[in-house]
């Protein structure tokens, strides 16, 4: 069955930590493919917010 797990963290080095942890879960020829992207926007008091995301896609390990 396939997989995803999702990762959103306003800092790309907490990004980066948490998606290396859950490969570290995975046996490389379980991955898909890993998705990431960068949002940024202005709040209305004109402070610059980021957002880092990550997706992999991964097939679930058989019983």
């Amino acid at each position: 069955m396939i997989q995803v797990k999702l990762f959103d963290y306003e800092h790309e080095k907490d990004l980066e930590q948490e998606m290396n942890e859950f490969l570290q879960e995975l046996d490389e020829r379980q991955i898909i493919d890993i998705k990431y992207n960068v949002a940024a926007l202005v709040d209305p008091d004109e402070e610059q917010i980021y957002c880092f995301t990550g997706m992999i896609i991964y097939r679930e390990k058989k019983s």
